[in-house]
């Protein structure tokens, strides 16, 4: 890839920083100079913004570097905290041109991963998984366990969830065919004489020419079709030798085949648990829970689920699904040393698109080996594995909460997909409904039910009566309980809720809204739970969200809505 010069930029000038009264060098004074960006060149290329150290704070890629950085830059007196917080410590812009988008794609990624600026989306790999090498450019093949991945021309299979998994495979066909165990590069490091395996029938010596290169690659060639996942076809020609040497007379070579066929049996019954279908895939999959996220990939080869890789993302806050996928599906398969583009598959299916889809797929159609296909299933058996990843994402994202020291339990899934359907950017483990009751305009009392993990959690409920003379007004006698129950709780203990529901439509939703933002909670998720149609409204879409009868997630809205609901006929009563 060919890259031009780097040039460097003030964001801040002097006269900035007098008008606001402060240092432009501090990030005190007038955010940004949006004049300073005319010197930017409307080419493609990445850009970074530095802090007043010289420090990386955030590194994106343009497709016109000039109109790029003026849109963030122009942003930065609006939309979101941290959008502001890195206008306001951005000092210089310096970018870096490249011929095309593409390349520019492919140098954000591993722009990020070597410098890993703050204002970015932070991916950690998770820990390593194991793979199989087989050093296929060897005359004589070396077949063993290792956590990297190099481009050095061997073939490597997995990754696999366990190393015990592993070893057992490379047991079994190792006692099958005699794969040396040695370390040796051989002919160029062949030792004098044969080790002890050689005597104990364990490797057939290629090391000192007792084996010739071409039957050793037959054997080797056996060892990959098992660890591809091809294990039936073996077992059938071991389990016919058995018969053959047991007919013979030959019971220790018998005995011996028989323990092979169990140990192929072993791996083929794990293979059975993992078949899930659809050839060769790769399948992606998201889940987040406020500043951290997963993105987790499901390999799938002829039809088996071999193993799994994970990443972890930080600083998440304020990134949608499309943010989370196009990040984590470039570091995957185009930043430097991810090892991944040697064996990608025909097709990669993912859940859902994002901005930078079609110029992915012709960057790795052009830097992949084979044609791949980036994919959004939208029925049969491949929707089925996409959610399969996003299950799996899940439960990755409960694992690496309860690392980090979470007491929560395990969440519900139901959670998970309440948090999908109504676009959130936490899943609402702790959600909070408000219910108005009253008679005839009198006697007007509000109830509110609260739910644990999808399960109801007594201890918030509560239950007040309405001060206000609103008469039939709903919506100001709901403005008013939801007023009274922060205000109240916010002196306590009880935490904040991840999502507050309320029973009514668009004009309660806008009331309580209102008096959120009024009490500074406006980062609480909100939605409207409309009767007869079971629509749900959010703030800021003109269209309400049918959840289909049968979801469990509208299920659980419901129940949550009644609750709160008996809370208030009853006090009323």
């Amino acid at each position: 890839m060919k890259s031009r010069p780097k040039d460097m930029h003030r964001l801040h000038s002097a006269a900035d920083a007098g008008d606001a009264g402060g240092d432009a060098r501090t990030g005190q004074g007038t955010a940004f100079d949006l004049a300073h960006t005319a010197a930017l060149p409307v080419k493609p290329g990445v850009y970074l913004l530095r802090d007043v150290r010289g420090e990386i704070l955030y590194v994106g890629k343009a497709k016109a570097l000039r109109h790029r950085v003026r849109s963030y830059l122009a942003r930065g007196k609006g939309t979101t905290i941290r959008t502001r917080e890195l206008s306001r410590l951005a000092e210089t812009v310096e970018t870096l041109v490249v011929d095309s988008e593409a390349e520019a794609l492919i140098l954000e990624a591993n722009l990020i991963k070597e410098h890993q600026p703050r204002f970015n989306i932070q991916l950690r790999d998770d820990k390593k998984y194991p793979y199989v090498k087989v050093t296929v450019s060897e005359p004589f093949p070396r077949v063993y366990v290792t956590r990297r991945v190099r481009k050095d021309g061997s073939r490597y299979f997995g990754p696999f969830v366990s190393v015990g998994r592993v070893r057992r495979a490379l047991e079994v066909v190792k006692r099958l065919h005699g794969i040396r165990s040695c370390r040796f590069d051989l002919p160029r490091e062949a030792p004098v004489r044969p080790c002890l395996d050689h005597h104990i029938g364990r490797c057939a010596a290629p090391c000192v020419g007792l084996q010739s290169v071409q039957s050793y690659r037959e054997m080797v060639e056996v060892v990959m079709r098992v660890l591809s996942g091809d294990v039936a076809s073996l077992q059938a020609e071991v389990e016919e030798d058995m018969r053959k040497a047991s007919s013979a007379m030959d019971f220790e070579r018998a005995a011996n085949l028989r323990d092979i066929v169990a140990g192929l049996d072993a791996i083929a019954r794990e293979q059975r648990v993992q078949a899930v279908g659809g050839g060769d895939l790769d399948v992606v999959g998201v889940a987040r829970d406020g500043p951290l996220a997963v993105a987790l990939r499901l390999r799938i080869r002829g039809g088996v689920l071999l193993g799994r890789e994970v990443h972890t993302m930080t600083g998440v806050e304020e990134a949608s699904e499309a943010d989370l996928l196009s990040r984590s599906v470039a570091h995957a398969y185009l930043s430097s040393g991810s090892g991944l583009l040697e064996e990608l598959p025909p097709e990669v299916l993912l859940p859902a698109a994002f901005p930078d889809l079609d110029l992915l797929a012709a960057v790795l159609g052009a830097k992949a080996p084979r044609r791949t296909r980036l994919h959004l299933p939208k029925r049969g058996a491949k929707v089925r594995l996409v959610e399969l990843a996003r299950l799996n994402a899940r439960h990755a994202l409960d694992d690496q909460l309860r690392k980090g020291g979470s007491p929560r339990p395990r969440t519900d899934d139901v959670l998970y997909e309440l948090q999908e359907r109504l676009g959130l950017k936490v899943v609402p483990r702790l959600i909070t409904c408000f219910d108005v009751s009253h008679t005839q305009g009198a006697e007007t009392v509000a109830g509110v039910g609260a739910f644990m993990n999808g399960e109801p959690r007594r201890a918030g409920y509560r239950h007040m009566r309405i001060r206000g003379d609103w008469g039939n007004d709903d919506y100001r006698s709901m403005a008013e309980a939801v007023t009274r129950y922060f205000r109240r709780e916010s002196e306590g203990e009880e935490p904040l809720p991840d999502l507050v529901v309320i029973d009514g439509g668009k004009g309660q939703l806008s009331a309580v809204r209102s008096a959120l933002e009024g009490l500074g909670l406006d980062d609480i998720a909100l939605a409207a739970l409309a009767k007869k149609e079971e629509e749900v409204f959010l703030p800021g879409r003109k269209e309400g969200v049918r959840i289909p009868r049968s979801a469990r997630s509208l299920h659980l809205l419901q129940r949550v809505r009644d609750e709160a609901h008996r809370v208030a006929v009853r006090y009323n009563r």
